[in-house]
């Protein structure tokens, strides 16, 4: 039973692997997030699913993990640039965002003013609370939708459902015991799920 029905219920994403292809680092070989604006590339289906979700009355979230300057691979400017490229194709296709949530510290980072542990990576549930104290976000009927470890223990944390999305690419990680509420394909089809699901009917009423 909802407490609040004045509360929101809100969609979190992670970005990249749900909203854009993972994309591989040319200096070692691994995929992961977007070094430049120009290898930004938004998944089959992700904006179409955001409409969906949007227009069913969920507030969207951007929950992303981004370590890329605290490592040294990329600067601030560019990570700026790679959030401006996601802006345009959202703006494209009249998809707004509630707000947009990005940690860039990294544990063993090479750039010391993001370097160390902190508050807000994933799987800390830090912006998830944040947006439920902020935009007066209904938790219980909230979704994270990721496709890392970290994304589905974020989302637990916070007393939110999750879902998790198959890697985009190909994978040597070992199995974790980490297990979402749904798995799915894509975004298209995490969408679906939600949108399918009696908690989604029973957050509107």
């Amino acid at each position: 039973m909802i407490s609040n029905p004045t509360l929101v219920p809100a969609i979190f994403l992670d970005r990249d692997g749900v909203i854009n292809r993972n994309v591989v680092d040319p200096t070692t070989g691994e995929y992961g997030a977007p070094l430049r604006a120009e290898d930004f590339e938004l998944t089959p289906g992700a904006l179409q699913a955001l409409q969906l979700l949007r227009e069913a009355g969920f507030s969207l979230f951007l929950v992303s993990n981004q370590p890329n300057y605290a490592k040294g691979k990329s600067s601030l400017e560019e990570l700026g640039a790679i959030h401006a490229k996601l802006l345009e194709e959202l703006h494209a296709a009249d998809i707004e965002f509630t707000d947009f949530y990005y940690c860039y510290h990294h544990p063993q980072g090479v750039i010391s003013t993001h370097s160390g542990p902190c508050d807000c990576r994933k799987p800390s549930p830090y912006f998830l609370l944040k947006a439920r104290d902020t935009h007066g976000i209904n938790l219980e009927s909230s979704w994270m939708i990721g496709d890392r470890p970290a994304d589905i223990e974020c989302g637990r944390a916070a007393g939110v459902r999750t879902i998790c999305v198959r890697e985009d690419h190909p994978g040597n990680r070992a199995i974790d015991d980490v297990r979402a509420d749904f798995d799915a394909d894509d975004l298209a089809a995490a969408a679906q799920i939600i949108l399918r699901n009696p908690h989604y009917e029973q957050a509107q009423k």
